[in-house]
């Protein structure tokens, strides 16, 4: 290059490259207070963990989305994600109280004295949430389609925020409905364990 001459990446990359910076500071900022209001919530760092369990499966349908239609990671995708892992925490608090509150009404009726009791108590409360889960992710899938099929203006900024949300969603409901009442079933029973809440139970059981 002559003498006084330089060259400088501009445009999109520039762009990018403020928006990295923001990105780095605001995500775990997020991140930070999903937890603290979470552990606000339930008062247990144990509840907590159960409950961001759901955060990386619905991780996992939102990066499986964006796969597959072609969409690079970008601010909007980042707006998505952060509104994905909110929207997963909030399905997850809904799941694990209705768990709690089947095992405390059949603890306070004093029929807790077993394993099998234990997994009636939180067969209850997995079957009452099915109905719930699935009418709110799908009612969030109807919602978020139009936007996925529009073609107007301002429309490619509005997929990138869907896609992750849109995929993540349907992986979260799994994660909740299939291994949240597993999980809450292994912390209750040594939980019941170290209460000696059980009686006539093998040691094989615990």
């Amino acid at each position: 290059m002559p003498p006084g001459y330089h060259l400088v990446w501009s445009g999109q990359y520039e762009y990018m490259e403020r928006a990295a910076k923001t990105l780095s500071l605001v995500i775990p900022l997020t991140l930070l207070l999903v937890v603290l209001l979470l552990y606000f919530n339930t008062k247990s760092f144990v509840k907590t963990g159960i409950i961001l369990l759901a955060l990386p499966f619905s991780m996992v349908g939102a990066v499986w989305y964006l796969y597959f239609a072609g969409f690079h990671m970008s601010v909007a995708v980042w707006v998505g994600i952060i509104a994905l892992l909110g929207v997963s925490a909030e399905m997850g608090v809904v799941m694990l109280l209705y768990l709690e509150v089947a095992y405390e009404n059949m603890k306070n009726q004093g029929l807790l004295t077993s394993l099998d009791k234990l997994k009636e108590a939180i067969f209850q409360g997995a079957v009452r949430r099915i109905r719930p889960v699935v009418m709110t992710v799908t009612v969030l899938l109807i919602g978020l389609l139009p936007i996925l099929i529009g073609h107007g203006v301002g429309s490619d900024v509005m997929k990138r925020i869907v896609a992750p949300m849109f995929g993540g969603i349907i992986t979260a409901m799994l994660i909740q409905l299939a291994f949240y009442p597993a999980i809450f079933f292994i912390v209750k029973k040594r939980e019941m364990k170290k209460h000696h809440m059980l009686t006539n139970v093998d040691n094989k059981d615990l």
